[in-house]
């Protein structure tokens, strides 16, 4: 049996590329638990994507011994935190599964907007903190300016920050007696029925859904029976572990302790993330609280380019459910592509990752539509209509008035690019709250923005603007009245319901002209005319024309009568009208990938 004492749960938390995985590495290189010839860089990032991308997608669990100053040998379950916004639902289920937090921050680049809303995470949370600088071996860093910044903008004292250079290894051995110091142990009475929190979990094909927990209080044995407290489903234990960073298989898992359970649990829907795993025989009077759900920020639709791959594409898009507890969907048809999913995601990088992640791990070719967020219609009937999609929303006539989900943005940039991203943010509907100079040099802006302007292209625009020194954050700020309307396409007379979109009423227009102009590129020429029309209602706003590809008829002519040339073009003309008729127009996924894109110039 293990002393509480002696555990130490924490996460490590930070903004995008200020050295979490880095930092990981470097713990487990003290620890000794990894062989050197199989140590890497970014050890936790085990998917393909992560490493390619060189991001953090995943929270990683792992179990670190580590031998005190004071003799002692302590067991330290280290989780591994993504940075980006879209993944901030990762780091607040792993906050849950800790007791105290490492917060991360550049030395160089001191508090960004993401340091923030982690930070503010990690205390509405309960976690002890323990600020720690990175990166003290650039030549531009100041670890007594990011002192300051963590004492004005957070509001925690920094005397006891552990400055540290993740790369170099500097200083990690004073941040490991920092954590037996200053982060407190868990509280669990071994006693006590079971009481562990499923904070993730995975799919594998021969083990079934496999949930990785942390334990409160009683203990988890192999063959013990345990219970789901959401539905009472009851299963036998195979097997339970630990990460380090490989699973290792234990007899048993206390209270503090982190691991996985393999207990032939075969239905997905059985092992949701913030359920609480207790004994069957002796279960806990009350689950623990659990995780909000995730509430989706973006919709949009994904059908397989092979419509008999719809049932396939179900079955992955619930296998990575259960992996990213994140992502929503529901079953919807276009006349356009036929059967597909109407997917909610956290933002956009999101559903790239998702996107990727279902075409790589199941090999399905996948077509994704426009990007959307989540409208509130008031019909004149007086009905209040949540809109996902844009094609269902009703007829101008028929609509009283629309309202937008508004997004609460803190822009942080140095003093020399407050113009142009102010000017940035304004373009796009924002609306000014506070502007704050947190150190001569840094700006903190606080825009409230339609989320439907943050979508296309905002992040990339901010990042060219500041030459990618400005950093963004964002949560939402509930719903705003707004003159909206929606704007349908057509290709030769036909809706393409999978590129309608919901725009401001003033940009719908130049909207529409560059969707034309873009479509008329994208779309192959065919031996007839493709007309592309956007239209509000019944009036068309923009329009374009793909000529067709011609055969000269009349190139045998020469002199004679013109009425034989003209039979000649009619017959041609003919032709191609019975062309038109039965032709098909394929669209290629660059199409919709159009409708996201504006253009800033």
């Amino acid at each position: 049996m293990s002393d509480l004492a002696l555990t130490r749960c924490f996460c490590i938390v930070a903004h995008i590329d200020h050295g979490k995985s880095t930092l990981a590495d470097r713990l487990i290189d003290l620890a000794g638990t990894v062989d050197r010839r199989q140590m890497r860089d970014q050890l936790l990032d085990s998917m393909d994507l992560e490493r390619e991308r060189g991001i953090t997608i995943k929270a990683s669990a792992m179990r670190l011994p580590y031998r005190a100053a004071d003799g002692q040998t302590y067991t330290f379950n280290l989780i591994d935190t993504p940075g980006h916004v879209d993944f901030s639902y990762e780091v607040s289920r792993a906050l849950l599964a800790c007791e105290g937090a490492l917060l991360v921050v550049d030395a160089s680049q001191g508090v960004e907007a993401q340091t923030i809303a982690n930070f503010h995470l990690a205390q509405s949370a309960g976690l002890t903190i323990l600020p720690v600088i990175n990166k003290i071996d650039l030549a531009s860093a100041d670890v007594e300016r990011c002192k300051a910044e963590i004492e004005e903008i957070l509001e925690i004292p920094a005397d006891h920050a552990v400055p540290v250079s993740a790369r170099e290894g500097t200083n990690i051995p004073e941040l490991l007696e920092a954590i037996v110091r200053l982060l407190p142990p868990p509280e669990g009475d071994i006693a006590a029925p079971l009481k562990s929190l499923i904070f993730d979990s995975k799919f594998d094909i021969y083990r079934g859904a496999v949930p990785y927990v942390r334990v409160f209080d009683g203990a988890l044995r192999r063959g013990q029976t345990i219970s789901m407290m959401s539905n009472g489903k009851q299963f036998e234990v195979d097997e339970i572990g630990v990460f380090e960073p490989a699973p290792r298989s234990v007899d048993q898992l206390e209270p503090g302790d982190v691991g996985y359970v393999v207990a032939n649990i075969r239905t997905i829907a059985d092992t949701r993330v913030g359920d609480t795993v207790t004994e069957a025989g002796r279960p806990a009077a009350a689950p623990l609280p659990g995780y909000q759900p995730a509430k989706s920020m973006v919709f949009s639709g994904l059908y397989p380019v092979n419509s008999n791959e719809y049932h396939e594409l179900r079955e992955a898009l619930e296998r990575l459910q259960l992996n990213d507890a994140a992502l929503s969907f529901e079953p919807e048809t276009s006349a356009a592509l036929g059967l597909g999913f109407r997917c909610g995601f956290l933002g956009l990088l999101h559903m790239a990752i998702v996107q990727e992640r279902l075409e790589r791990e199941s090999n399905i070719d996948l077509i994704c539509t426009a990007a959307s967020v989540v409208y509130h219609v008031l019909t004149t009937h007086g009905d209040i209509l949540e809109i996902h999609n844009p094609a269902n929303l009703p007829e101008p006539q028929k609509v009283e008035s629309i309202e937008e989900p508004i997004v609460r943005a803190v822009i942080m940039t140095p003093a020399d690019f407050v113009g142009p991203c102010m000017d940035l943010a304004q373009g796009r509907r924002g609306e000014l709250e506070t502007m704050e100079y947190t150190t001569p040099t840094r700006t903190m802006l606080v825009y409230r923005l339609p989320l439907n302007e943050i979508l296309h292209d905002f992040f990339d625009s901010l990042k060219s603007r500041s030459r990618g020194y400005a950093t963004l954050d964002y949560e939402p700020a509930g719903y705003q009245e707004s003159d909206l309307v929606k704007t349908d396409l057509m290709i030769n007379g036909e809706p393409v319901d999978a590129l309608s979109s919901i725009v401001h009423r003033q940009s719908a227009q130049g909207r529409a002209i560059e969707l034309c102009r873009r479509l008329k590129a994208l779309l192959p020429r065919q031996q007839f005319e493709i007309r592309i029309q956007a239209s509000i209602g019944a009036k068309i706003i923009a329009s374009a024309r793909v000529a067709p590809y011609r055969k000269d008829v009349t190139a045998k002519c020469y002199g004679g009568d013109i009425s034989r040339k003209r039979k000649l073009l009619e017959r041609q003309k003919e032709g191609k009208k019975r062309m038109k008729q039965v032709g098909r127009i394929e669209i290629p996924q660059e199409a919709f990938l159009a409708v996201l894109r504006t253009d800033e110039s």
